[in-house]
C-alpha cells in the first residue's frame, strides 16, 4: 500500500468533487505552509473535511488547479506500471475507433492522464505535458510509448502557454530518435508535418470528421478555405474533386507547407494561396464580387481566456457576417471555434446574428465537435472545446 501525503479540502468544498469532477482548486484546499514545499506534480491523497476519500491526485501548490485526479484509489502507486496501463488502454481504444496510425492518442483527463496530450503520426509521436504531474512522469511515458509502438521519434512540444501556470519551462525537445519529420494521411491526402516547428503538435486531428463532411460536398465546387493553416480543409476538398480551391492565411510558412502538400498530392493546378489578414481578404473578395460554393472559416481561438469571451464572441459574429456574402446561393458555409471560453450556445447565437446582419438566410445542416479520438471527460464539459456548424445559405 502506498501512503501518499494527505491533503484536505476546506469545509464545504466537497460537493463538486463528490459529483466526480477531477480537479480541486487552490482556494478549495486547506493549504498549510508545508504544502508549499512539496514537489509540484507529486501524488497526494485528497480528502474532504468530512473524511470523504477522493483518491490519488497530482498536487501542485503553485497552480490555480492545485490537484488533478490520477486514480480513484487513494493508495494507488503512480509508477511506470501505472503509466503503462493508462497508455495501453488509450492505444487499444484508438485501435478500435480510428482506421490508421494518425490520430490523437491521448486526450488528457478523458484518458486518465490529466494535462497530457499525445498525437501520433505513424512512427512519430508528439507529446505535450501541460501539467507538473505529467511532466514528472514523462520518462515513464516515453519508455512505454517506445516499448508499445514501433516509433522512430518522440517529440516533446512543451511550449504551450498553459505550462507557465504550472511553473514549468517552455521547451521543444526530441526525446527519442534523431529524425522527427512526419507525414499525416487523411482521406487519401498526404500532408508533411514538422512537429518541431509547426503549430502546437503540428496538426489538428480534431477537425478530421468535419473535414470529411465538408469534402463530401466538394466535387465540382469552388472552395475558399480561410484561416487555412496548412490547407487541410481546402486540400481535402481538392482531392475530393473541387474545381478550384483558394487558401487564405496570415502565415507565409503555413501557406508554403500547404503549397508543398498540394504539389505532393497532384492538385497544385487547382489550388492558389492568398496571404493576409483573413477579415481583410474576405472583405476585399466580397467587394470584388467573388462567390464560392463552399466557404470554410476555422480560426484560431478568438476567446483565449474568460475575460476575452465577449470580444471573442463578437469576432465570431463578425466572421460570419463577412464570410456570408462570399457564399453562392445554395452554397455551404462551415464555421468553427476551438475556444472552450466560447460555449456552443453563445457561439451559435453569435454566428446566427452575423448571418442575419449579412442578410443571408439558410439552414443548419450539422452542429459538430471533435472526433472520437478526442474523448470528453463526463464531469469536465469544458474539455469539449471544439464546436462547428455547417450551413446551407439561400
Amino acid at each position: 500500500m502506498t501512503e501518499h501525503p494527505l491533503i484536505r479540502l476546506n469545509p464545504g468544498q466537497e460537493r463538486r468533487l463528490k459529483s466526480g469532477h477531477p480537479w480541486a482548486f487552490s482556494n478549495e484546499i486547506a493549504m498549510k505552509p508545508e504544502y508549499r514545499q512539496m514537489e509540484p506534480g507529486a501524488p497526494v491523497r485528497l480528502e474532504g473535511d468530512d473524511g470523504w476519500r477522493f483518491g490519488t491526485f497530482a498536487f501542485n501548490p503553485h497552480s490555480l488547479i492545485a490537484a488533478r485526479l490520477l486514480d480513484r484509489d487513494p493508495a494507488a502507486t503512480i509508477d511506470a506500471a501505472w503509466v503503462r496501463r493508462r497508455l495501453d488502454a488509450a492505444i487499444a481504444l484508438r485501435a478500435r475507433i480510428t482506421d490508421g496510425p494518425f490520430h490523437r492518442l491521448v486526450h488528457a483527463e478523458a484518458d486518465g492522464l490529466p494535462g497530457l496530450v499525445i498525437d501520433r503520426y505513424g512512427d512519430v509521436v508528439v507529446l505535450q505535458a501541460n501539467t507538473a504531474g505529467m511532466d514528472r512522469l514523462t520518462p515513464a511515458i516515453v519508455a512505454t510509448l517506445t516499448g508499445s509502438l514501433p516509433l522512430r521519434a518522440v517529440v516533446a512540444r512543451n511550449d504551450a502557454p498553459v505550462r507557465a501556470h504550472e511553473g514549468l519551462p517552455a521547451e521543444v525537445t526530441l526525446l527519442h530518435g534523431s529524425d522527427a519529420t512526419a507525414m499525416v494521411e487523411e482521406g487519401g491526402v498526404r500532408f508533411p508535418v514538422d512537429p518541431l516547428s509547426g503549430q502546437k503538435t503540428g496538426w489538428f486531428f480534431d477537425q478530421r470528421p468535419n473535414r470529411d463532411r465538408v469534402a463530401a460536398l466538394a466535387e465540382g465546387a469552388r472552395v475558399l478555405d480561410v484561416f487555412c493553416h496548412v490547407g487541410a480543409f481546402g486540400l481535402r476538398c481538392a482531392a475530393a474533386g473541387a474545381k478550384e480551391v483558394v487558401l487564405v492565411d496570415a502565415s507565409a510558412p503555413a501557406l508554403e507547407r500547404a503549397q508543398a502538400a498540394a504539389a505532393l498530392n497532384g492538385v497544385a493546378g487547382r489550388v492558389s494561396v492568398r496571404r493576409g489578414d483573413a477579415f481583410e481578404v474576405m472583405a476585399e473578395a466580397a467587394q470584388a464580387g467573388e462567390r464560392y460554393d463552399i466557404v470554410v472559416c476555422d480560426p484560431p481561438a478568438f476567446a483565449k481566456s474568460k475575460k476575452d469571451q465577449a470580444a471573442g464572441l463578437r469576432a465570431y459574429g463578425r466572421m460570419a457576417r463577412v464570410a456570408a456574402p462570399l457564399v453562392s446561393p445554395g452554397g455551404f458555409l462551415f464555421v468553427a471555434s476551438c475556444s472552450h471560453h466560447a460555449p456552443l450556445e453563445a457561439f451559435a447565437a453569435a454566428i446566427a446574428e452575423g448571418l442575419y446582419r449579412a442578410r443571408r438566410g439558410g439552414r443548419i445542416l450539422a452542429t459538430c465537435g471533435a472526433g472520437a479520438d478526442h474523448p470528453v471527460h463526463p464531469q469536465l464539459p469544458e474539455s469539449a472545446y471544439l464546436k462547428g456548424q455547417l450551413f446551407q445559405l439561400d
